[in-house]
């Protein structure tokens, strides 16, 4: 019995100064190899650091858990499941919404028209022009505008004759009669209307080739003269720089502000339902589609390991920092805390161990000394 309480007191003791010296100097003596954790803790938090980067953000061991979340699968249920289209489609409108109002009309206006106006910039009328043109003069397309336009001058000729005459009048000497005024007048403008009228009645008429050739040398100046193409340019360009453009702009951008909001308020608008049906759909083809789940997963598995490769190194880098920025005195103490429970049976086990080691050494030497 003395045996065994003796073994008992040298394996509490000896459990108890191990236990003991990994938080703290046993009875506040500064013993060699003791304190442990407060005196190495900065070491301790850079080894945890390296062990979570090389453990935990490897690219395989990610790359392993994006795959086995199913992502895709997982995903494609989630957006089938009834009542989920029409909550993301709210989702989606309120944030729409919210990030109008929070960029502000203003900007927004001012962004939309610059848009259109650099957008408008960077495009060749001049050179389209001159394409649309030669290929409308080649395939004849232009005939039933030119047929239009010379009835057109006709109509207008015998709409305005009356006033023509008059500024004709205004016009002419004063010594010429009057009557040969009129009939001067009325001569010329015959001619002229009959002229235009025989243009038009035909087709192979040799103004309308003369007019086809001067269209076709105006295409060409259009697509290969760089100050002929500038001028269609600058007539384009020239609209957006007039106030008017500017205020088209804001009452377009005005409109469609005030049609967001709208649609937000309305529970069953057709923005929302368009945007409930298109999660829907997407839904069902991620669902029905494996191949597409297959390259979302592996696109996933890229995206997250290559953000994970990038940055593994801060994260381990922070996880270090935090712990080296602990308190060494607060740090031994809280781990002592959380132990706590599995310590004190250290402590029961080395006694109970030692215990029985003292016993079996007593007996085993007992029986030794009895031979």
């Amino acid at each position: 019995a003395i045996a065994t309480a003796e073994g008992s007191m040298v394996g509490g003791l000896a459990d108890w100064f191990a236990v003991t010296a990994l938080f703290r100097h046993p009875l506040g003596i500064p013993i060699p190899h003791t304190a442990i954790i407060r005196r190495r803790k900065d070491q301790f938090a850079e080894t945890l650091g390296a062990f979570v980067r090389d453990n935990f953000l490897s690219p395989a061991v990610i790359a392993e858990r994006v795959r086995a979340a199913q992502v895709a699968r997982r995903t494609a249920n989630w957006l089938t499941e009834p009542g989920t289209s029409e909550t993301v489609a709210g989702t989606v409108v309120d944030g729409l919404v919210a990030a109008v109002d929070l960029v502000g009309d203003d900007d927004l206006h001012r962004l939309l028209h610059d848009e259109i106006d650099q957008a408008v910039r960077s495009v060749p009328f001049g050179r389209i022009a001159g394409r649309a043109l030669e290929a409308a003069v080649g395939e004849q397309r232009h005939r039933p505008l030119v047929d239009a336009g010379l009835r057109g001058a006709v109509t207008l000729l015998d709409e305005q004759r009356e006033p023509l005459r008059q500024r004709f009048a205004e016009s002419s000497p004063w010594w010429l009669p009057g009557a040969v005024e009129g009939r001067v007048f009325d001569r010329l403008l015959d001619g002229v209307r009959l002229l235009l009228a025989s243009v038009a009645e035909d087709p192979d008429h040799e103004l309308r080739t003369t007019v086809d050739h001067r269209l076709l040398r105006l295409a060409g100046k259009l697509q290969h003269d760089p100050a002929t193409a500038a001028k269609v340019d600058e007539a384009v360009t020239g609209v957006l720089d007039h106030p008017d453009a500017r205020g088209w702009t804001r009452t377009v951008w005005a409109d469609l502000s005030r049609a967001l909001h709208e649609q937000r308020d309305d529970p069953d608008s057709r923005l929302r339902m368009r945007v409930a049906e298109a999660v829907l759909a997407v839904g069902h083809r991620l669902a029905d589609d494996p191949a597409l789940q297959e390259r979302i997963t592996a696109a996933a598995e890229t995206a997250v390991g290559s953000a994970v490769e990038r940055h593994r190194d801060e994260i381990s880098s922070l996880v270090s920092a935090t712990m080296a920025g602990w308190d060494a005195d607060e740090t031994s103490t809280r781990l002592e805390l959380l132990l706590g429970r599995d310590l004190q049976f250290i402590r029961i086990n080395g006694t109970v161990v030692g215990g029985l080691a003292g016993f079996v050494l007593h007996t085993v030497a007992d029986v030794l000394g009895r031979a």
